[in-house]
């Protein structure tokens, strides 16, 4: 059986302020109406695979449950890294997990955070690999190259295979312009797309004979994995000593068993804003416009607003991103280097680095309004039939106002409800809780004020999500 996996652990830092470590460009709609994430289940169709399963960092495992409700799709497995580790453990406790369902799975590997324009021609490229993986051969997409891109390492093809597709003669690292525009020309270089197609049997091999630290930890680390609602939780101070390391390096430039099938497809890791102007709709000025935004003697630039009108005149090759709490202002041409300031922004601990002021929990989510000394305003969304945990805080108060939906409340020994415009106080270190029983959304306005604002001031008692 074909396994869709979804490697979901990327941040996304070149996308900033938009894409952020809490919640990162593969759970955004960039691109399309759906997030980046669904978009990839989406372009499978009716294709006949088993449930997919998806490898995320721990701290987003809601948002990928939460997602994959929308869709109706329910997982073969929510594998949770408590940290980064690359690709080659991604993938084999992905590989390891698939075959306790069946000894000979085929593993279809998908980066959770690309595009794919033209899904019918991948879906083509998918059923052509197939053949190749069912035969123990380790296929990578190679994406037939349309400029000499340097910020892509690439694949040189060798011997064509008899059943479709290439030897791999070698992978390189991403070049500079006058070698990317060699590649370009003489048809043998690909881009190297970090999407394969492989029997999980045969990966678990190749680790073993190159890697093998790899493979005793993601092992290890999935046999004392815990079991968290619907997750599978690594465990920790195994999976934090496993070597970090690519597919790429791990297995695929060492393996006699490699072989890259060329796609066109329109495909892009959207590794910059850049990116998303060259697959986007431009107007006749070649902008590419989002959200709120007024424009006047202008060209081809790429203008995002998520939250007030942005306003331009008399420029050209710029991005522009606005947010809530941020604004970039960038070229065109030197976006890869969005990445610098986010670094910056770490180095003074700045939470913008990281954190939105949306914030989303597995109940819904919550957005900052305004913030003083000793006062915070947000925005509160409850999903339809979700509550947040029983739980009190030491250091603040807060004030709840219905703005729509109907609120249960929960303080010390009551539980009553408020409808649209009612109001209650939640004083210091009551017992509290807030529920939506309805099946429409709850929102309501907090006004917190106290000595201390910060999220970690709270005692849970009880948590439908195991926190």
């Amino acid at each position: 059986m074909l396994v869709p996996v979804l490697l979901s652990g990327g941040v996304g830092s070149r996308l900033w302020p938009v894409s952020r470590e809490s919640y990162p460009k593969q759970f955004l709609s960039l691109a399309a109406e759906q997030s980046m994430l669904q978009e990839t289940l989406a372009r499978l169709g009716d294709m006949e695979t088993s449930s997919p399963v998806v490898v995320c960092n721990e701290d987003h495992r809601f948002i990928v449950a939460e997602q994959l409700r929308h869709q109706h799709i329910e997982p073969g497995a929510i594998i949770l890294e408590p940290v980064g580790r690359n690709t080659a453990p991604a993938v084999a406790v992905a590989a390891i997990c698939a075959m306790k369902s069946d000894n000979d799975a085929i593993l279809l590997v998908l980066p959770a955070d690309h595009i794919i324009q033209n899904a019918e021609v991948f879906r083509e490229a998918v059923a052509e690999a197939l053949p190749l993986a069912e035969q123990g051969r380790l296929v990578t997409f190679g994406i037939i190259p349309t400029s000499a891109e340097t910020g892509y390492g690439y694949i040189r093809s060798g011997d064509k295979l008899a059943d479709g597709g290439f030897d791999i003669d070698r992978f390189v690292e991403k070049p500079d312009a006058e070698t990317a525009q060699q590649y370009l020309h003489s048809g043998d270089y690909y881009w190297n797309s970090g999407m394969f197609m492989l029997k999980a049997s045969v990966y678990l091999q190749e680790l073993q004979k190159f890697s093998p630290a790899i493979l005793e930890a993601s092992q290890r680390a999935l046999q004392y994995a815990q079991g968290d609602l619907d997750f599978e939780r690594l465990d920790t101070e195994i999976f934090a000593a496993c070597p970090s390391d690519s597919i790429d390096y791990a297995v695929m430039e060492k393996t006699e068993l490699g072989a890259v099938l060329p796609l066109d497809c329109g495909w892009s890791d959207v590794g910059a804003w850049s990116a998303l102007w060259d697959v986007a709709d431009k107007d006749q000025q070649g902008n590419v416009l989002k959200g709120d935004v007024l424009l006047d003697n202008s060209k081809n630039n790429y203008i995002h607003s998520d939250s007030r009108l942005v306003a331009v005149t008399g420029v050209e090759n710029l991005v522009v991103i606005e947010t809530s709490d941020a604004v970039l202002v960038a070229n065109r041409d030197k976006v890869q280097d969005v990445k610098n300031l986010v670094t910056q922004l770490r180095e003074l601990d700045r939470t913008e680095a990281n954190i939105h002021s949306r914030v989303y929990r597995p109940w819904g989510f919550y957005e900052s309004l305004i913030e003083g000394a000793s006062f915070q305003v947000k925005r509160i969304v409850v999903n339809a039939g979700h509550k947040l945990s029983l739980q009190k805080h030491f250091k603040r108060a807060e004030h709840w106002v219905v703005v729509s939906g109907v609120a249960e409340v929960s303080r010390d020994q009551e539980v009553f409800n408020l409808v649209e415009g009612e109001s209650t106080y939640i004083p210091l270190e009551c017992k509290h809780r807030l529920a939506n029983n309805t099946d429409k959304p709850l929102e309501l306005i907090e006004v917190q004020s106290g000595s201390y604002l910060g999220e970690d001031d709270i005692e849970r008692f009880d948590d439908d999500y195991g926190r």
